[in-house]
């Protein structure tokens, strides 16, 4: 029998084991930061897909909106839906291409904007619609603001550049659709050489040019995403869209002089057993660590399965008590062990720091995406559930 209790002892275990803090007063630090770059007249999306990029999506929400965010921008409907379901009532843009009835009655349902890429999932929409407002089951508001998507050169989703007339034309000609924007999505942003990003915004500023001809330019246009919004402000248009600065982190070093952004998640873990091992022993799986001299190590509560990649196993450092230590051996599923031989006192339950501030340093996210051969997003996307989130604000 499950005691009533149990939400209460599993709050209390939050801080037992392993967890992440995201600290609010840096997304709001980083939302004005960025709002400082863009014209009055230009508005700002926060992106929240993927839990906030595993910040938590609601209360990043909440925040990005109170420090001047005027948009959210979700992948799926269930994100649309969940931050519909906590009260937020700013438009959401959903980014992903969604083609099944079921969705497209929700997004209706829970006042989405949806992206159309193609005639074909346009005429998905409007049949589905129809077919609603004629049995009247379900309620629904029409015509359906949509956000038509063209590809300028991610080759990725969206309809041909060269098209957009065409495209426009066809979601005109729908009684249940009405095109309120119009926006691509940009492939080397982060780039320092800018020949690619330039060419796809010739393609885009030609295809606003020919919806402009013939009257057919949705009132909001959007380019920028977080690379474009540092790189250029002939990108912004009406609105940018940012993902990772709003999380505290640039998309690529030549552009961290551009605004002063501040992390906000942290990675924390407690050492739940310190012992001795002599010389010559092996630590971990397949002892890919061999301790060359006594040493004292100390076993952390924390592995791959919460989100620490295992190929920075024998790469990385960790901070317990503002001091870096290494971490020793193959990462496991659910541990690691770390060096403390240098340090004195080191107990049991002592918290160690795997990502955030320590000390005068930050221990930041994009050395683990260097030293593993991906990107800081896949390392902020990583950490898994069985992590609590511990807001601080």
């Amino acid at each position: 029998m499950i005691c009533s209790n149990t939400p209460s002892v599993l709050s209390d275990m939050h801080r037992t084991r392993a967890w992440v803090e995201i600290d609010l007063v840096a997304i709001a630090h980083n939302i004005k930061a960025l709002k400082g770059l863009l014209s009055p007249t230009t508005d700002l999306m926060s992106v929240v897909k993927a839990d906030a990029y595993g910040h938590g999506a609601v209360a990043v929400a909440r925040v990005a909106i109170r420090s001047g965010a005027t948009w959210l921008g979700v992948a799926t409907v269930p994100e649309g839906i969940e931050l519909r379901q906590a009260g937020i009532e700013v438009p959401i843009l959903v980014m992903g291409a969604v083609n099944s009835p079921v969705e497209v009655r929700a997004i209706a349902r829970w006042q989405l904007q949806p992206t159309i890429v193609s005639p074909k999932q346009a005429l998905v929409f409007s049949e589905t619609l129809a077919t609603d407002l004629d049995m009247a089951t379900t309620e629904i508001s029409h015509p359906l603001p949509v956000h038509l998507q063209l590809d300028t050169g991610m080759s990725r989703l969206g309809f041909s550049w060269q098209q957009a007339v065409k495209l426009a034309r066809f979601v005109q000609q729908l009684p249940h659709l009405k095109a309120v924007g119009l926006y691509s999505h940009l492939a080397t942003a982060d780039s320092p050489e800018p020949a690619t990003m330039r060419l796809q915004h010739q393609r885009f500023e030609q295809a606003i040019a020919d919806l402009k001809q013939v009257n057919l330019l949705p009132p909001t246009v959007h380019f920028a995403n977080s690379a474009a919004t540092l790189t250029d402000s002939a990108l912004h248009y009406d609105m940018v869209r940012v993902g990772l600065s709003t999380y505290g982190l640039y998309p690529a070093p030549h552009l961290t002089k551009k605004i002063a952004l501040r992390p906000a998640l942290s990675v924390k873990a407690r050492i739940t057993h310190l012992k001795t091992i002599e010389a010559g022993a092996g630590i971990s799986y397949g002892h890919r660590f061999v301790a060359p001299e006594p040493m004292r190590i100390a076993v952390v509560g924390i592995g791959y399965a919460d989100g620490v990649p295992r190929l920075l196993s024998n790469k990385m450092q960790v901070a317990i008590a503002a001091k870096q230590v290494p971490q020793l051996g193959a990462i496991t599923m659910d541990q690691l062990m770390v060096d403390v031989s240098a340090l004195e006192n080191v107990q049991e339950g002592e918290v160690v720091t795997l990502l955030g501030q320590a000390g005068d340093q930050t221990l930041h996210a994009n050395h683990w995406a260097a030293t593993t051969q991906t990107i800081s997003w896949e390392i902020l996307c990583g950490f898994k559930r069985r992590l609590p989130r511990i807001t601080l604000s």
